[in-house]
């Protein structure tokens, strides 16, 4: 920081005013020498603070990425032109940064809303109506992609639906400095830096263009939201214009959306889940995907469709395990294999719900037949603290994300049972007291 031209001036009269009053001058030589020394040390401090030092070491960073991006054939002119000027976003969500305070785990939806919040009935009730609207407009792409994916229809529509509202919602992100931030800053550091690779060489080929490459604060692009290096697994030029452009075309985004499931292991015919009821007393520490059994085993533990609807043999065969999302409240579902295919799209049960559920009533089917209770959700830093606990007493082997899903509401509920706690797999304030209590 420098004194400008009006700081040199005042500096000049007070110089004089201070000879006159003090001809010896050694009294305001002394409060001048102060003076400077403070002003040398605000200097110091701000040009070292970690604003500035980050900074630097970003643009390090991102020069160091240069070999990589040449091993992937991006051109120097294109590394050169998309990066000189980049900066890094450090208002993104998921980030650790030196000398600051966490931002904390990501405040998306899926993992801080109650299913009631997520799975709106007016939201379902708008996206059912424009899909089935966009199921008669694109008919014979919905069929092709069908017959060589052996993905329904209704079901890339309601990815479609639930990623971007069928295009309207417009993402907020200069792609390529979210990945450069992730990368440089973020939890998963390797993997953004292979995304940031990718996007390059999206770019370098022409498959997008730097403007058109907005994202999710994840990275995440285009109208059915593919992280760089998926779309290069997946993408499919489905219009036939010799570009995956999953920007733009229709065609292109829902076909790639099957393509992946495809990929995953989607099969054709099975459906993704069934609504049962449970019966009372039903062990809720069964729903985990480790625990599967036939659809006829469910059965005979007391597990009924809903609506007085009747499983044929041919499903009565199928492999599934036990979710409910809410613990011993709320619905219970029968998941497939397909499910979990789908969970590969975004590791959320409740986007897995709201995609199937949101598939379903676009082919024609109903809501769901047993209503949401949940109408508080513990903050994310709480659902974090009881794994920790769970973790500790040998319980709890995942990851410590602050997230309630499966693996954490089985956990809990064999922590319940041996607090001599009531069973019911749903993370409460009274839960983790009794747990900090050291019950």
């Amino acid at each position: 920081m420098g004194t400008t031209s009006t700081d040199a001036t005042a500096w000049k009269v007070t110089s004089l005013r201070a000879k006159r009053s003090n001809p010896d001058g050694r009294l305001i030589k002394r409060k001048m020498g102060c003076f400077v020394a403070a002003l040398l040390a605000m200097t110091l401090i701000l040009t070292a603070s970690p604003s500035h030092a980050a900074d630097a070491g970003f643009d390090r960073f991102i020069a160091s990425l240069w070999p990589e991006a040449e091993a992937a054939g991006v051109s120097r002119a294109v590394f050169e032109r998309e990066t000189r000027g980049l900066t890094p976003d450090y208002k993104l969500p998921d980030l650790l940064l030196p000398g600051r305070p966490s931002t904390g785990a990501p405040a998306q939806a899926e993992f801080v809303q109650v299913p009631a919040d997520y799975l709106k009935e007016a939201s379902l009730a708008r996206l059912t109506a424009e899909g089935r609207r966009l199921m008669a407009q694109h008919a014979a792409t919905l069929k092709a992609i069908e017959q060589r994916f052996g993905v329904p229809g209704p079901v890339v529509l309601a990815i479609w639906g639930r990623e971007t509202d069928y295009g309207r919602y417009a993402l907020p992100y200069d792609g390529l400095r979210v990945l450069a931030t992730q990368a440089y800053v973020g939890r998963r550091k390797d993997q953004y830096r292979g995304e940031f690779i990718a996007a390059l060489q999206l770019i370098q080929n022409g498959d997008v263009t730097r403007k058109d490459l907005r994202t999710s604060w994840g990275g995440a692009t285009g109208l059915t939201q593919f992280l760089p290096s998926e779309l290069a697994k997946h993408g499919v030029d489905f219009d036939g214009d010799g570009r995956v452009d999953i920007w733009h075309s229709v065609p292109d985004a829902l076909a790639s959306a099957a393509r992946q499931l495809h990929n995953k292991g989607w099969q054709p015919g099975l459906r993704w889940a069934y609504e049962v009821n449970a019966p009372a007393g039903a062990d809720c520490t069964q729903g985990v995907p480790e625990v599967t059994k036939p659809i006829s085993a469910w059965m005979r533990e007391g597990f009924q469709p809903v609506r007085r609807q009747r499983f044929t043999t041919a499903e009565q065969a199928q492999d599934a395990s036990l979710l409910q999302p809410e613990g011993i409240y709320g619905p219970a579902f029968l998941t497939t294999k397909n499910y979990f295919v789908i969970k590969e799209y975004n590791f959320s049960d409740l986007y897995v719900l709201f995609v199937g559920q949101l598939a379903d009533r676009i082919a024609g089917g109903g809501a769901f037949a047993t209503p949401w209770t949940a109408t508080t959700q513990l903050r994310s830093a709480d659902v974090e603290a009881m794994q920790k606990n769970l973790t500790r007493l040998g319980l709890y082997g995942s990851k410590l994300d602050g997230k309630a899903g499966m693996q954490t509401r089985a956990a809990l509920g064999t922590y319940q049972k041996r607090a001599g706690l009531k069973v019911d797999c749903w993370p409460s304030a009274d839960v983790l007291r009794a747990m900090q209590a050291g019950r």
